[in-house]
């Protein structure tokens, strides 16, 4: 099955098979978050992004061999209803942005800042923070050696646009972080996968971004 990224709330997951990596995404809550379900094909370790909502399905998707690690995008509350519940049944090493640990009520054990790496078994995920949607917000990147990045962007970039900010400097903050430490950086080959609907890419959103500087949001 050719991977999609749409997933809808209390439907199946959907698969994206990679040589090293295997990800499998879930919706999950009122406010149709995504879950990450990241899994290194040569060790079998594990690794979940946001631990958003609905326990019961998440430890579903994890199964038998639990995770060694949770990664919380940012501290809004829509990401960590089921934090705790995933780390009492895992054990789970807890990760954030260091900028929003203490807004995040399960502790952070690995508190996380620009650049710093982030392993599940022989995978490298880079970290990179962005500032604005909060002030600790983090996206995940993983090299594909073997074919394009994967992004994972948190609330910080949509399909059409970043995430939500309320003051002009917090939104120049976020588009500049996004321009240099993802679109500067990264081909627009790309595939980004945020907090809440759809994936994208960055080549599907470049040609947008002054359209977005210019509307300010």
């Amino acid at each position: 099955m050719t991977y999609s990224g749409e997933v809808t709330v209390g439907g199946p997951a959907d698969v994206h098979e990679l040589k090293d990596l295997m990800i499998t995404k879930i919706a999950v809550g009122p406010m149709n978050n995504n879950a990450y379900l990241l899994r290194c094909r040569a060790t079998d370790e594990q690794l979940l992004i946001d631990a958003a909502n609905d326990a019961e399905a998440l430890l579903g998707m994890i199964g038998d061999d639990g995770i060694a690690s949770v990664v919380t995008t940012h501290q809004h509350g829509d990401h960590w209803q089921a934090l705790a519940e995933v780390v009492a049944g895992t054990h789970a090493r807890t990760y954030a942005g260091r900028e929003d640990a203490e807004g995040i009520p399960v502790p952070t054990d690995v508190p996380v800042d620009d650049g710093d790496v982030i392993r599940v078994g022989n995978v490298e995920l880079t970290a990179r923070h962005l500032v604005g949607h909060t002030p600790g917000s983090i996206a995940l990147v993983y090299d594909d050696p073997h074919g394009h990045p994967h992004v994972f962007t948190g609330d910080c970039l949509f399909p059409g646009g970043p995430g939500r900010t309320t003051l002009p400097e917090e939104f120049n903050s976020l588009m500049g972080g996004l321009e240099t430490k993802l679109f500067d950086v990264l081909p627009d080959e790309t595939w980004v996968y945020p907090g809440h609907g759809n994936d994208t890419t960055l080549g599907t959103e470049r040609p947008h971004l002054a359209e977005w500087r210019a509307r300010g949001w």
